[in-house]
């Protein structure tokens, strides 16, 4: 999934291709992979269809040298290398505006201090974001309104769950008529049935890590084509049942390297590790290290 716009069906296929083969030699230029879904489009682009192929969520928007988490500058230079989702955090602001933000406070990832929900937008505007060594960038905390506008033909987005009230989240999206291109993250199957029954077209990612998970979505009876499931840190003995479940229902499961393999410091340990993790055979992978995921779906071992 992807970032500048892809202008026609035979580019469309190519990048489908890319996406659908994880042993395809990526190329080293700097063209962007942009892409835009009707609702059919993006449904049938999630949907498991037993095939193999590895798709690539960058988690917080994914951060490299230079770029910081939770940025549209961040998001831009992932998608100038490759094909990606994006999971990002919105959180308010003391005035309720609604921006990019994983913690709670700001000290990790700015360059100011103390919680978020103390400032006001306005306050906002001289803090910088740092990038994942600590190093102070150019760059602004975005607004979330500014993230799906920017995001629109280029994109798809997920919308984790923070502190803001799913009301205020459904705004945005009705606003913009952003359903086609912003997910949401759902922790239960009542958050699931709430954005159904506004958006019947809108796709998820849903918690589903176990069975008590997996029965809670069941009787949100929201069709599973809306769906992604989220099912844990890796495909195990644990959580095989509920996966194979999820595939009967043509639904796709996402795996996150971020609190495991992407915290190695090193990063031949780390992609060590991606391959090993592969042989679980995870549908969507979400990592803070996009790029060096999609290295590894790409080069032949």
């Amino acid at each position: 999934m992807n970032v500048i716009r892809i202008k026609n069906r035979w580019a469309c296929f190519l990048l489908s291709m890319a996406l659908a083969s994880f042993m395809m030699p990526v190329s080293a230029q700097s063209s962007r992979y942009y892409s835009s879904y009707t609702s059919r489009q993006l449904k049938s682009f999630f949907a498991y269809k037993g095939d193999g192929s590895v798709l690539v969520s960058g988690h917080r928007g994914g951060r490299e040298r230079g770029f910081p988490e939770n940025s549209m500058e961040g998001l831009q230079n992932v998608l100038t290398k490759m094909p990606a989702f994006f999971e990002i955090d919105p959180r308010l602001t003391r005035d309720s505006v609604i921006v990019l933000m994983h913690d709670e406070t700001l000290d990790r990832t700015t360059t100011a201090r103390g919680k978020l929900s103390d400032y006001t937008w306005a306050e906002l505007q001289s803090v910088r974001l740092k990038d994942s060594e600590g190093n102070v960038t150019p760059f602004e905390i975005p607004k979330l309104e500014d993230v799906i506008s920017w995001s629109k033909g280029k994109t798809i987005i997920n919308l984790d769950k923070k502190d803001v009230p799913l009301h205020m989240i459904a705004a945005l999206i009705r606003k913009h008529g952003a359903q086609e291109h912003v997910m949401v993250t759902v922790h239960t199957g009542a958050q699931a049935r709430y954005y159904y029954s506004r958006f019947p077209g809108i796709m998820m990612s849903a918690f589903a890590r176990n069975e008590k998970e997996l029965e809670d979505l069941v009787t949100a009876e929201v069709p599973w084509q809306n769906m992604i499931a989220y099912v844990g840190r890796t495909i195990d003995q644990s959580n095989k049942a509920v996966v194979d479940r999820l595939h009967a229902k043509g639904v796709r499961c996402m795996v996150s390297f971020a609190p495991t393999h992407d915290t190695l410091q090193n990063p031949e340990l780390r992609k060590a590790a991606y391959r090993k993790e592969l042989l679980s055979k995870p549908d969507i992978i979400e990592s803070d290290i996009p790029t060096e995921v999609w290295d590894v779906l790409n080069v032949k071992n």
